[in-house]
């Protein structure tokens, strides 16, 4: 039985380019890059190239880019250190209802610490509008922290019209985008979009795991959010992970090289994903924004059907998907995203499933996963 993997929102197989190179750098390249032998000026020079690469995939200048252990450390480091640094100039942030836990936990947390979080609603199909961006800007807002492009229903924010409209206040305000999930397939520009910081991770883009970097404007400094040495020009201290971000860089130069190519292989696996669902007969709706989208990602309302047995259905034939983020595994809440696109009593709740392509997926696996899917679905109705 062939295992299919329709899980790349979660987390993407490592393409086989970068485990080379990781592997490489493993056995070849393993000296400290703040040594000052050779050994040591072999990986700094790594990581000086690498750097260079991450910073231009965003319009960024290298020293604008900080290497990170991924997207939780980014979105942590971004809030947490803005809000203890500029404390003094005010306490209020603004976020959304749908971010990622990465995002909303560091804000609950300084909510208990005195400052004051608003939270933005959504529409039914998970955007936020700009104009309640600015109408919740305040004198004392420090930080408007919104992702890039939502995890769990690919919906695209419009950060280009939020980035001008904080721009353009009055406050002081710094703009955070959590573009863990759209780094590998938009066009994403932090000097056009007025963007002040931003989190990534590789193990998105078919890189390795436990890597990613936090762009952090030239104009803003923030105090480094781990404490240690001064590597990153004392912005992040610990020993560099060399293999995996050279790792990381190959990922970033494959995925660039690509892009527009692998969006447009997204664009056509959905439409033929969609197409073959309706032919089937499957009861369905999509969540989400139907016009600004990720291209790689598809929520699913199976109308009738509870997502969890429908996903443990699948699992047993070797078919992964997801009923939301993977940062929730395990956990039995229902997904603060559909609710804060729904409502609290709406079906869609926990009859909803995420269906996400990646690297390897065609359209012969997706055949099976609708046989199995429409299995699994008669099954369970009965």
């Amino acid at each position: 039985m062939e295992k299919i993997y329709l899980d790349h929102a979660a987390t993407s197989p490592v393409h086989p380019e970068v485990a080379e190179v990781t592997y490489e750098m493993m056995n070849k390249h393993f000296g400290n890059a703040s040594s000052i032998h050779g050994f040591g000026r072999d990986s700094r020079r790594i990581l000086d190239q690498s750097r260079m690469v991450f910073a231009k995939s965003i319009g960024a200048k290298p020293m604008e880019v900080i290497v990170t252990s991924g997207g939780t450390e980014g979105d942590n480091t971004a809030i947490m250190e803005t809000a203890i640094s500029r404390q003094h100039e005010g306490k209020h942030l603004i976020t959304t209802m749908v971010e990622h836990h990465a995002v909303i936990r560091p804000m609950e947390h300084l909510e208990a610490l005195g400052f004051e979080v608003t939270y933005l609603p959504v529409d039914e199909t998970g955007r936020v509008n700009p104009e309640d961006v600015q109408q919740a800007l305040r004198p004392d807002t420090i930080l408007v922290s919104i992702m890039y492009g939502n995890n769990e229903v690919g919906t695209l924010m419009d950060i280009a019209r939020i980035g001008e409209i904080i721009h353009e206040s009055e406050t002081a305000a710094y703009f955070h985008t959590d573009a863990v999930q759209a780094y590998g397939t938009e066009d994403i520009d932090v000097k056009r979009d007025h963007i002040d910081l931003l989190s990534v991770s590789a193990h998105k883009i078919n890189g390795p795991k436990g890597i990613g970097f936090l762009y952090i404007n030239e104009k803003i400094h923030l105090p480094s959010f781990m404490l240690g040495g001064e590597q990153e020009q004392k912005r992040r201290a610990g020993t560099e992970n060399i293999p995996g971000i050279a790792g990381f860089k190959k990922a970033v130069e494959i995925m660039q090289a690509n892009r527009e190519e692998r969006k447009m292989q997204h664009e056509a696996l959905r439409a033929y994903f969609l197409n073959q669902l309706e032919a089937q007969g499957v009861e369905y709706e999509l969540n989400g924004s139907p016009d600004h989208r990720l291209a790689h990602i598809l929520n699913l309302w199976i109308k009738g059907v509870h997502s969890e047995q429908l996903l443990v259905s699948l699992d047993l034939v070797g078919i992964a998907v997801s009923a939301g983020s993977a940062c929730t595994a395990g956990n039995i809440d229902p997904s603060h995203v559909l609710i804060a696109m729904y409502g609290e009593d709406s079906p869609r709740i926990s009859q909803s499933i995420r269906v996400s392509f990646g690297l390897g997926t065609t359209e012969e696996q997706l055949d099976i996963f609708i046989e199995e899917l429409t299995k699994s679905i008669a099954r369970l109705k009965k």
